[in-house]
């Protein structure tokens, strides 16, 4: 896995500003310490709908983008539907990127 996005999320991961699976984005979402919500492009319609609405009521910056597959190996980790950077900084750099076209 290559790109400068994923650079940026493998970094965050080992840093612990980057958070993914169900249970752990859904309780940072909650407790408001999520700057960037990055929603993979195979997630079910359901399930994307459900974080867009819930980043919205938050006012959370939500991108779709990568796949589950991507995400995961750019984390180190299995597939991921969802992953939550909870670093501003990150989430600056990985929203400028992704906003120019650099993944």
């Amino acid at each position: 896995m290559s790109g400068p996005v994923f650079h940026l999320l493998g970094l965050g991961q080992r840093a612990g500003k980057v958070v993914s699976g169900d249970f752990a984005v859904r309780g940072h979402l909650a407790k408001g310490k999520v700057k960037l919500l990055i929603i993979a492009t195979n997630t079910s319609e359901r399930i994307k709908g459900e974080y867009i609405r819930i980043g919205q009521s938050k006012k959370v910056t939500t991108r779709v983008a990568f796949t589950k597959d991507q995400l995961g190996l750019a984390l180190g980790k299995s597939p991921r539907a969802t992953v939550a950077i909870l670093d501003p900084n990150f989430a600056r750099g990985i929203e400028g990127l992704l906003e120019g076209g650099e993944a």
